[in-house]
């Protein structure tokens, strides 16, 4: 039996099958090791267009697969390390340079793993108590033709809100018809362009709003939300155009949104802090340099760190599994229960989580800080959408309080304010 010995000019190739040592083919050889170096290099120059702050979506798109590029950079390292090395210095500049982008990839992820500090405690309170809500986010793919099985899911949650996205007529009239009287406080606007929303609620919302704040046919919802102990909250559903080759093919319209969103609630907070929820598909992950950003001008706290990534998207594909569906909130609140809900025909699972309203929270959980530099980082945003958009609108959004362009009430026979609203409906 042959034992072949690394040396300074060829590795050990040595590898063990049916009892037997055999000698790879050179050929294959070469073509694994090229094949691992491309590999690594790859996830080391994703990462550093990860730094660059183009809103392009080929660069930002580079903040999603982060899980993936620890793992991925990790293999190069360790397969080239043990297989393919020469112990040259060349060589291990690309082992190190691999391992070092796992490694920072890893400390951007750091804060989701369960063995990181929790941001949001936990409360002792029951997901009954008159303090609590339960609310369920979803997105439920337009083109989806499994309504019952989404029905009988968010059923089986039992959520007190509902906030669905992508929603157009058919799901519309499938939602109202199997849930509008159970749900009889309603915000909804059907589209056809993969952005239509809906918003179902047990507990009364108080001057709903239905608003578009950066493009005319991607809308949000606002509106105050009275619990069942008489306390109000105020609840912020959006679903901004994410970046694609085709079409917005930058994050331009999908940042602003949220920093224009996030610097109100910013601004709500100036006088008497108010409690607020912050739901929907960011269409981002919630590593990203502009979900950071969010969170630093809204002062919100996000209930996954600490306790696991929840990826939402794509529910069809585990290995390519990203957070994209957020639930933030004030510090006003703890968490009950936080769960991703069962399969649902969508390319997004349904996120269910449970908050207890306290008003002693906000000494236990502190703030996120906002630097000047975060500041003027969102104003950029805000004004580059302006131009890219309509400027007076988004101007006028930016960190103000619109009237509402439509309001959700429980009585069937209410009309929309104006013809025009065609698309905005009523119980």
């Amino acid at each position: 039996m042959k034992h072949y010995v690394a040396s300074r000019t060829r590795p050990c190739r040595a590898f063990f099958a049916d009892g037997l040592l055999f000698r790879v083919d050179d050929l294959l050889y070469s073509i694994a090791r090229w094949l691992v170096v491309v590999l690594g290099l790859s996830m080391v120059g994703g990462t550093v267009l990860s730094w660059v702050r183009s809103p392009h979506w080929f660069i930002r798109g580079w903040d999603f697969p982060r899980v993936q590029i620890v793992g991925l950079a990790g293999l190069s390292a360790g397969l080239y390390a043990a297989f393919f090395s020469y112990n040259t210095w060349l060589e291990w500049v690309f082992i190190g340079l691999c391992a070092a982008c796992a490694a920072w990839q890893f400390y951007r992820i750091f804060p989701y793993v369960p063995l990181a500090p929790e941001h949001v405690e936990t409360t002792t309170r029951p997901a009954d108590a008159p303090s609590s809500l339960r609310l369920v986010a979803s997105n439920v793919l337009k083109d989806n033709e499994q309504h019952d099985r989404w029905l009988d899911v968010v059923r089986g949650a039992d959520p007190d809100l509902i906030l669905a996205v992508e929603v157009d007529e058919t799901w519309d009239d499938m939602i109202e018809d199997a849930l509008g009287e159970e749900y009889p406080f309603q915000v909804r606007q059907p589209q056809d362009n993969y952005y239509g929303m809906v918003l179902y609620s047990r507990l009364e919302l108080i001057d709903p709003e239905l608003r578009f704040i950066v493009q005319d046919d991607v809308p949000s919802v606002h509106t105050g939300v009275e619990l069942r102990c008489g306390q109000r909250i105020y609840l912020h559903g959006v679903h901004p155009r994410p970046p694609e080759p085709l079409r917005d093919e930058d994050a331009t319209a999908r940042d602003a949104e949220v920093v224009i969103v996030g610097r109100e609630i910013e601004g709500e907070a100036e006088g008497e802090q108010r409690p607020v929820i912050v739901a929907g598909d960011f269409n981002d992950v919630a590593w990203s340099h502009t979900s950071k950003l969010f969170q630093k001008v809204s002062r919100l706290l996000d209930p996954r760190k600490g306790r696991g990534f929840f990826n939402t998207f794509d529910a069809r594909y585990p290995l390519l599994r990203f957070p994209l569906d957020h639930v933030f909130h004030s510090n006003h609140f703890k968490l009950i229960n936080l769960e991703l809900l069962p399969f649902v025909g969508s390319d997004h699972f349904p996120v269910s989580i449970t908050l207890s309203y306290e008003p002693t929270a906000p000494v236990e959980q502190p703030e996120p800080e906002k630097s000047a530099g975060d500041e003027e980082e969102a104003q950029e945003k805000v004004e580059r959408a302006a131009e890219e958009n309509d400027e007076e609108k988004v101007m006028r959004n930016e960190g103000a309080h619109p009237q509402p362009q439509a309001l959700a009430h429980p009585d069937p026979d209410q009309e929309p304010a104006s013809p025009e609203d065609e698309d905005v409906r009523r119980p």
